[in-house]
């Protein structure tokens, strides 16, 4: 599949732990839906697998799966793990976004 999306270290590391107290396998399933303040919004959820049609990649371990409707609006992206002051989160730094909130949870084309 054409522009993958790629798992940043700290993300992979922060989803295999997350897996491992929850007992679940290391696969972050990224998903787009609309909403959000600049009309889609990005959801991330522990799955159990990939589906036969999803685009799938992978960083020490951790898989990043990602179903064709979502993949079409994060192309190419990367999901990062970020602390700060402002506490810590998933980031998508989706380069077919054309407009992002201050938060960075939701984006527009």
């Amino acid at each position: 599949m054409a522009d993958p999306l790629t798992l940043s270290p700290a993300a992979a590391q922060r989803v295999a732990l997350i897996a491992e107290k929850q007992a679940k396998p290391a696969i972050l399933r990224l998903s787009v839906e609309g909403g959000g303040c600049s009309g889609f919004q990005y959801k991330f959820a522990l799955a159990d697998g990939a589906e036969a049609d999803d685009s799938v990649s992978e960083r020490d371990g951790v898989r990043l799966v990602v179903d064709p409707v979502s993949h079409d609006l994060v192309a190419g992206a990367v999901v990062d793990y970020v602390e700060s002051l402002g506490g810590a989160a998933f980031r998508v730094e989706n380069p077919m976004a054309a407009a992002g909130c201050g938060c960075g949870s939701s984006f527009g084309i």
